[in-house]
């Protein structure tokens, strides 16, 4: 019986094989290639958050599968800059349409709008994904060890980094440690099972010294309170990824700045 996560990624696979009919590869890859700067961009999802106060990567989110939609009507330019102006270090952006309400043109907005770092959050399974997160502006990618093996973890983190794109990855559970690669810039640890999407900020503190300390640390998921963050901080974590907790609030902006303000 398929699990929540089995169900986006089938849905996924099918989602991409369509958009490679209407758009073949050949064309997404040269309107990459004249984005592909010798190394990096001039935004480092990395650095951001090893030299920021907070840590905070403020997520662009309209709904999720448990909850549904969460603002159904968001305008991404409006959040963006809201989020810029209120001190986020970075920003996510959700691209997933079935279930997360969001789509690539999210991302080429919040890119016109912002010089923030972003993220592409969104459950890539091929390298065309990549191509197309270069393409919409994206400084990082998402790469989720529960749905990727190693080998696929290692060769779409390779196709990013000669992108100039930088790799978050997320594990979530202990036997995911060996998705771990040299590719990666950042590990995250979400706090909510994929699989159940049961939540538990205390899978961050598990896993905390699992991981080498070459990487940079982020939690994912559950964050609410700046305590927990707090917490999450003594542990060594650089940047904390939130996203509902701000965008079921009238002004996600100033929940941002409050939070960012008690923290």
């Amino acid at each position: 019986m398929m699990n929540i996560l089995d169900t986006i990624i089938a849905s996924k696979r099918r989602e991409v094989a369509l958009r490679k009919a209407e758009c073949p590869f050949g064309v997404l890859s040269k309107r990459v290639e004249s984005l592909c700067g010798s190394v990096m961009s001039g935004r480092s999802f990395r650095s951001a958050l090893l030299h920021s106060d907070s840590g905070i990567i403020a997520e662009f989110k309209r709904k999720s599968p448990s909850r549904g939609f969460i603002k159904r009507d968001a305008e991404v330019s409006v959040i963006a800059e809201g989020y810029a102006r209120s001190g986020a270090s970075a920003m996510s952006v959700l691209t997933d349409g079935p279930f997360f309400g969001g789509t690539l043109e999210d991302l080429r907005m919040a890119r016109r709008t912002v010089d923030l770092p972003l993220l592409r959050k969104d459950f890539i399974v091929d390298e065309y994904q990549v191509f197309e997160a270069k393409a919409a502006g994206a400084d990082a990618i998402l790469l989720i060890a529960a749905a990727l093996s190693p080998g696929e973890v290692q060769g779409l983190a390779r196709t990013a980094r000669e992108l100039g794109l930088e790799v978050l990855l997320e594990i979530h559970r202990e036997e995911e440690l060996d998705h771990l690669c040299e590719e990666a810039d950042v590990v995250g640890i979400n706090n909510r099972d994929l699989a159940t999407f049961v939540t538990d900020t205390a899978r961050s503190l598990q896993l905390a010294e699992r991981i080498p300390a070459r990487f940079v640390k982020i939690s994912e998921s559950g964050i609410s309170v700046p305590e927990t963050v707090k917490e999450l901080r003594k542990a060594g974590f650089r940047g904390f990824l939130m996203g509902e907790n701000f965008m079921k609030e009238p002004d996600p902006a100033a929940a941002l700045k409050n939070f960012i303000e008690v923290l």
